[in-house]
């Protein structure tokens, strides 16, 4: 079983849009996926509501750094192919604890100057987990390549200024308002419009995630049943 935390310090990043995402699409491709919703508000709990029992991916609340670990084991335990936990914003135990338990750190982050600099906290916090990471671009224009080289150039560095310790994911999920108005009816972008762009960004971003934590997109003939207590 592989694990991915989808980390930010800072508030509306998307995080929760970017962690439901990537596991419905896991789940697409025949993976029994998981989602621990570490954020006292909830938002992916509420989604899953939306969206009706028995749909995966399942969503379990874990809103206690301490208990993450056990949660974890217990989805391994279950026959889970993959956990994705979503975490809140200002809360550096749940984070330091998410870092620590996982295999790849997911940061979303809108590619503007504000959301950019905020980003230096959260990378310091994942440089001392020493687990790899990557800054996902979030909510970003659709055409606007300098926009991104230059965002880009922040987090990484230009050979001139340092950067902050992050590599930038290939792929991104831009400013569509299907990936809002999906999910007030429980679902994701690409059940709501299966040909649609957002779709497609998704599945570019899923395929490039699931090879950076070796996850097979194949069909498991076991899939994980019931919650994690």
């Amino acid at each position: 079983m592989r694990t991915i935390a989808v980390i930010s310090q800072k508030g509306g990043a998307g995080k929760t849009t970017l962690a439901i995402h990537l596991a419905a699409e896991a789940a697409k491709a025949g993976l029994s996926v998981l989602i621990l919703d570490t954020d006292p508000q909830a938002t992916a709990s509420q989604w899953s509501e939306w969206r009706g029992e028995g749909v995966e991916p399942e969503v379990v609340d874990c809103a206690s750094p301490p208990l993450l670990p056990r949660k974890i084991a217990q989805a391994a335990e279950l026959g889970a192919d993959l956990v994705v936990i979503d975490t809140p914003p200002h809360a550096d135990a749940m984070a330091r604890a998410a870092c620590s338990l996982a295999d790849l750190v997911l940061v979303p982050c809108r590619p503007q100057a504000f959301d950019l600099t905020a980003v230096a906290t959260t990378a310091d916090l994942i440089r001392a987990a020493g687990k790899p990471a990557f800054l996902v671009f979030m909510g970003g224009p659709q055409r606007a390549p300098l926009t991104y080289k230059e965002a880009t150039e922040l987090v990484q560095g230009d050979g001139k200024v340092a950067g902050m310790g992050l590599r930038v994911a290939p792929a991104m999920l831009t400013n569509r308002a299907i990936f809002h108005h999906s999910t007030a009816s429980g679902k994701v972008a690409g059940e709501a419009e299966p040909n649609g762009k957002a779709a497609e960004e998704v599945a570019d971003l899923w395929k490039w995630t699931g090879g950076q934590v070796g996850v097979s997109t194949r069909k498991r003939a076991s899939k994980a049943k019931g919650k994690a207590a």
